[in-house]
């Protein structure tokens, strides 16, 4: 497939300079450099380009003159800055021709445009000026990532050959040195850039080399010494009166970080907001070094209102993105911990098993219903049964008193009309007869299907960002926003919606769940929260019976509390209420939700403090639950499940619970803000 794409490329460069040549043929010179400057795009290495080039410069009456005609006033285009870049090589503007290649870099280090015959010409280190060539460099390498991946790399290797050479020349001009350290740095020569950079040291001590100096033996893996270097020049300088060092002072405060020792970085950080209190980094990186210390998610919280307030630090959002990455509810769907869901990733793994596969099993006591909706997405002809039902009542919601009969329709209590979610007092999604679930709720219109199914993912940039992205669904009716939480649609048709049908459904149907949720917080966002539907809606499913919804609830209802801060008062009683309540549930029956609701709850750190304590508590207690050996009763009962579904596991693994499955990767492209940087 690459080698088509290429052939496709260099196809369309050669249509673009055969164009060329006709227009200089008939003297149209500005026609024929916008269809070269178009070819290089392309193809800049394509030898027919050069000599295209070349005839427009000889039509133009020299490579001086031909510089009109790729002007650099107003919006340049790129292929017009590389183009004029070869002309003025041309013309002997080595200066220029630099600069501008240079400049072609820091737009696109993919493209070899360092691949140029004149760059590497052994004379050109002496027709160049020192200075031109390290501001060219600190404009190439400023914009590079730090390493460089091999792909980039490879294009970049000659303009850093050139700049090598450069130095040779002129070994003792401290700014080339200390700027040719950044580049070879970032290409993976960190023993070199450590050479260079304490040369420029050595000519001449200051925050330029000392700078690049500390990030060469950072690189090179030797942080203690850079840290010796930053802090000696930390010390040289006075920062309430020289800016850059501020700046300075917040890498070192985050390389303690980096060094597992984040309270020694703290003070530096203090020291810079005493005197720049609004500046960009340094408030954000001190919510970073304190979440380094005790693991807090208030310090996230504070990098989201700190965003909210400053939205042109950019560097908090980063730092929020790159913390929650991975972190159940913070960056990712939190897992699911059934035993029916084990038992289903048992009877995946086993060979032969396919979606006609059918089985049947017979689970000891009831669980949360939308298990079900996992094991019947990836096995249509599967059949479970519940056996028991422990106190308290899962079927039940929390303030219904646990007398009479469980099996009631989503309008039982509020007079609606079966089949449809309530918008009186009470919203329910699960029906119940006896100990079998089963929708109370129609499907959704197949467009709105389609369109949850689109927006649904598995992890998420931060809290934030997986509210903002479901926006789009804000136009769906209430009534298929609920209707999806209990029909849900298949995984999208790509690799990860595969891996996860194959072999993680559960993780799919909590997304849909999740996000349709989100979805509901954002319906009729112009009624005040204060008796909207949506925070009824939300607090139905939150409070309602034992469920994953209860779970997506309750993480709309922290995005809502992390986006509008005056909500989180009411968001808080309403999280503690579920919280305390499965508190007390866990003390009789297994409650298979607890310690992703404790996560919940620990993502709203605007709890009490207690409740946090309590949320904290009780994960320890579900943990050290989980590493006990079961017992023989245990596991012959786990054994019995297992063969009854058509799986055969091994002894040792039957009732082990898994602590955080393992996700799939993400599929490209999706969430630009976390996936698309370098």
């Amino acid at each position: 497939m690459a080698h088509s794409d290429d052939a496709d490329e260099r196809l369309a460069a050669e249509g673009e300079v055969a164009v060329a040549r006709l227009a200089i043929d008939s003297g149209d010179l500005p026609h024929a450099a916008d269809h070269l400057a178009d070819a290089i795009l392309v193809d800049p290495q394509l030898p027919e380009l050069h000599e295209a080039l070349a005839e427009l410069c000889a039509a133009a009456g020299g490579p001086v003159a031909a510089r009109e005609l790729f002007p650099l006033e107003g919006q340049v285009y790129l292929g017009t800055v590389v183009c004029r870049a070869h002309v003025e090589a041309a013309a002997g503007d080595w200066d220029a021709a630099v600069g501008m290649l240079a400049s072609a870099i820091q737009h696109e280090p993919g493209k070899p445009w360092a691949h140029a015959a004149w760059l590497a010409r052994e004379d050109l280190p002496a027709l160049v000026d020192p200075d031109a060539v390290a501001q060219a460099v600190a404009r190439a390498a400023g914009a590079l990532p730090d390493p460089l991946p091999a792909e980039p790399a490879a294009a970049v290797r000659p303009f850093d050959a050139f700049v090598q050479a450069v130095v040779a020349h002129h070994p003792d001009h401290p700014l080339l040195l200390a700027m040719a350290s950044g580049l070879t740095r970032r290409l993976g020569t960190t023993a070199r850039a450590v050479e260079l950079a304490e040369r420029a040291q050595g000519l001449a001590p200051g925050y330029m080399p000392s700078v690049m100096l500390g990030n060469a033996l950072r690189a090179h893996g030797q942080p203690e010494r850079a840290l010796a270097v930053w802090e000696a020049e930390l010390a040289r300088v006075e920062p309430a009166h020289d800016n850059s060092s501020s700046y300075l002072a917040v890498d070192v405060a985050e390389l303690y970080g980096a060094l597992g020792r984040p309270a020694d970085g703290l003070p530096w950080l203090d020291r810079v907001l005493a005197t720049e209190p609004d500046h960009p980094k340094a408030a954000p990186a001190r919510h970073g070094l304190r979440h380094a210390v005790d693991g807090d998610p208030a310090h996230l919280l504070a990098l989201a209102d700190h965003h909210r307030a400053h939205p042109d630090h950019e560097y908090a959002l980063d730092l929020l993105e790159r913390l929650s990455h991975r972190e159940p509810w913070l960056g990712m769907i939190s897992g699911a911990t059934e035993a029916t869901v084990n038992v289903l990733h048992q009877v995946l793994a086993a060979p032969g098993t396919t979606r006609d596969s059918e089985i049947d099993c017979s689970a000891s006591v009831v669980e949360p219903p939308s298990s079900l909706l996992a094991v019947r997405l990836a096995l249509p002809r599967a059949t479970v049964r519940y056996r028991d039902v422990p106190e308290p009542d899962l079927r039940l919601p929390l303030d219904e008193p646990a007398t009479g009969s469980a099996d009631r329709s989503a309008g039982g209590s509020a007079g609606g009309p079966a089949g449809r979610p309530i918008t009186g007092p009470v919203t329910r999604i699960w029906t119940w007869d006896g100990t079998d679930p089963r929708p109370a709720v129609d499907p959704p219109a197949p467009e709105s299907a389609e369109l949850v199914r689109a927006t649904a993912e598995i992890v998420w940039p931060a809290v934030p960002a997986a509210y903002d992205h479901a926006v789009r669904l804000a136009g769906l009716p209430l009534a298929d926003l609920v209707g999806v939480l209990v029909h849900p649609p298949q995984p999208r048709e790509d690799e990860l919606g595969r891996a996860l049908l194959a072999h993680q459904p559960e993780l799919w149907v909590r997304a849909v769940q999740a996000f349709a949720c989100l979805g509901v917080a954002h319906h009729r966002t112009d009624q005040p929260w204060e008796g909207s539907e949506r925070r009824r809606v939300l607090l139905d499913l939150l409070l309602g019976p034992e469920d994953w919804v209860v779970e997506a609830a309750g993480f709309a209802l922290v995005a809502i509390g992390w986006t509008h801060p005056d909500t989180r008062a009411d968001i808080a009683a309403q999280l503690r209420r579920r919280l305390h309540y499965s508190a007390r549930a866990h003390r009789t029956r297994v409650v298979t939700v607890l310690r992703s609701l404790c996560a919940l709850a620990l993502a709203a750190p605007w709890l009490p403090p207690a409740d946090l304590d309590l949320a904290r508590r009780l994960i320890e207690e579900t943990e050290a639950e989980e590493e006990q050996e079961p017992t023989e009763d245990q596991r012959r009962e786990a054994v019995a499940h297992a063969k009854s579904l058509g799986a055969a596991p091994e002894p040792e693994a039957e009732q082990k619970q898994p602590q955080q499955p393992q996700q799939p990767a993400p599929r490209p492209g999706f969430f630009r803000r976390l996936f698309g940087r370098g």
